[in-house]
């Protein structure tokens, strides 16, 4: 006798999981066989670098040498060219080690405009506790005592301004 075909539970995948291939596929067409170049460029680089770089392309030799590497095309702004050029040896040797094998032995340089990376949000400013005790007297009687002070909470920072938008 079979028994009846047993269900996994489904849960919910992470987006980066869902759309990985259909990146990798862009990317690729841009010659970057790994995407983590341009998305963990930062990690890569480091701040500084990063906020005035991009990476453009990653290109391969056409012949079969198992020697060969490839080309790493960098978009810089104008004025920082000539210190990423030479960090050059840098850049080349922290890619390198981030990929774990030689890839890139040589970088290009374009000028342009680079996207800014967006800043990290700002860290929750705390109300301050008379603010917060004065909204929480002014809302009446509740069962859960949590429930009212966060709402005390919110009421404080819409108060003063700096609640998120």
């Amino acid at each position: 006798m079979a028994s009846p075909p047993t269900r996994r539970p489904r849960f919910a995948a992470p987006l980066a999981d869902l759309i990985g291939t259909c990146l990798n596929a862009a990317f690729a067409r841009q010659g970057f066989a790994a995407v983590e170049i341009v998305t963990h460029w930062e990690d890569i680089v480091g701040a500084e670098l990063a906020r005035r770089s991009e990476p453009m392309r990653l290109t391969w030799p056409r012949r079969e040498d198992p020697d060969s590497v490839g080309t790493l095309t960098i978009r810089v702004e104008g004025a920082y060219a000539i210190e990423v050029q030479h960090l050059a040896p840098v850049v080349i040797e922290r890619v390198n080690r981030y990929f774990g094998w030689r890839c890139v032995g040589r970088i290009a340089l374009r000028q342009g405009p680079v996207a800014k990376l967006r800043p990290a949000p700002a860290a929750p400013v705390e109300p301050a506790p008379e603010t917060v005790s004065e909204v929480e007297r002014g809302l009446g009687r509740f069962e859960d005592g949590r429930l009212k002070s966060s709402l005390a909470r919110l009421g404080a920072l819409i108060r003063t301004g700096t609640a998120e938008r």
